[in-house]
This record gives structure tokens, C-alpha cells and sequence, in this order.
């Protein structure tokens, strides 16, 4: 599990073995279940989670009690409350399993401890949230630019990955329409 993450840090730094092998005790491995939860509502988020195998989602739940999926993460990403995490505070949303995963998951003073030992890690978290960053910023353009039918076939187009293998229910919540409107969408879509 270790060398995906390896393979990923290798993207944006060189980074020998030595050092690596020397990383590895920073990041606990573990295995969760389909809807398993790895971040509830209301606690302290004191983990950032890289995604080996599987897929995780972050999610609120509405004052009308709906949940609203904000983000997902599949093989290579990252996903924590980056706000609650960075502050050490109360989180507002959920991070939950949609499909039985393998995570590495790395704590808050651990990353600290880290990126004193291994400065070249600045480099790449500098890219990681760079890249989380501009995609917030283009879900959020997308949210306001596009229709709902826009914005599905958008996802469809340039993430086959996620419309393949996450449920149509999350992929609504995601979209910000419910699951019912999606399927009107994929109906006249087919016709």
C-alpha cells in the first residue's frame, strides 16, 4: 500500500528509498467498509486520508436533513476537511466510505513531525492542495456556468471513472439535484 503512495509523492519530488522507508511509520494503514465513517459531524478533524484502492466521499447533511456530497476521492487523492484539519477544529461534514477501501491515513502532528524531517513533503502538498484547490474552484464555475444537464454530461465526458462506478443517488447529491431528476437526465439522454 505503501508504494502507491510512493509512486504518487514521485509525481511532484524526487524522493530516494532511504527517505521513503523512513516516511512510512507517519502514515497508519487501514481498511474500511462500504458506508463505513471515517469523520463524523462535529469531531475534531485530526486526519488527512490518501486513498489506495477504493473511494471515499465528504458530505454535509442540510437543514432539511438531505446529504450533500462535496467531493470524492478514488485511488491517488486526498480528502480531509482541509479548514477543521489545518485548525484542529470541529469538522461540519462526513467522510465515509462508498466502496470497501484500503486508506493510508496521516494525523495532524504526524504530517507536522514530517514536513520538518522531510521538507521536500512542502513541495508536494504545495500540489496536492493546489490541485484540490482549482478543482473546487471548478466545480464551483460549473455549480453557476452550467444547467443540471450541462453539469451531468460535463462529468460524464471528462470523469467516466466516477459516473462508472459511484452509485447514480451520490452522483445527484454531488451535482446538487436529487436522484430522481437524474434519472429523468439519463432517460432522455438514451432516447
Amino acid at each position: 500500500m505503501h508504494e502507491v503512495l510512493k509512486k504518487h509523492i514521485c509525481k511532484f519530488t524526487l524522493i530516494s528509498d532511504e527517505d521513503f522507508n523512513a516516511m512510512k511509520h507517519y502514515f497508519k494503514i487501514i481498511k474500511v467498509n462500504k458506508k463505513e465513517n471515517l469523520l463524523l459531524e462535529g469531531n475534531i478533524c485530526k486526519q488527512h486520508f490518501f486513498v489506495s484502492k477504493g473511494c471515499l466521499r465528504k458530505f454535509f447533511i442540510n437543514d432539511k436533513g438531505v446529504e450533500q456530497t462535496t467531493e470524492f476521492a478514488i485511488e491517488n487523492w486526498w480528502i480531509t476537511d482541509n479548514i477543521a484539519f489545518e485548525h484542529g477544529l470541529a469538522t461540519s461534514f462526513y467522510i465515509q466510505a462508498v466502496e470497501n477501501s484500503e486508506i493510508l491515513v496521516l494525523d495532524r502532528n504526524a504530517q507536522e513531525k514530517l514536513l520538518e524531517q522531510f521538507p521536500k513533503m512542502e513541495r508536494y502538498f504545495r500540489f496536492i492542495y493546489q490541485r484540490a484547490y482549482a478543482a473546487s474552484q471548478m466545480r464551483i464555475k460549473y455549480l453557476y456556468d452550467f444547467t443540471k444537464e450541462e453539469f451531468y454530461e460535463h462529468l460524464c465526458k471528462n470523469h467516466p471513472e466516477f459516473v462508472q462506478r459511484i452509485p447514480q443517488y451520490l452522483i445527484a447529491s454531488f451535482l446538487g439535484f436529487s436522484p430522481e431528476y437524474l434519472s429523468e437526465i439519463r432517460k432522455k439522454k438514451r432516447s
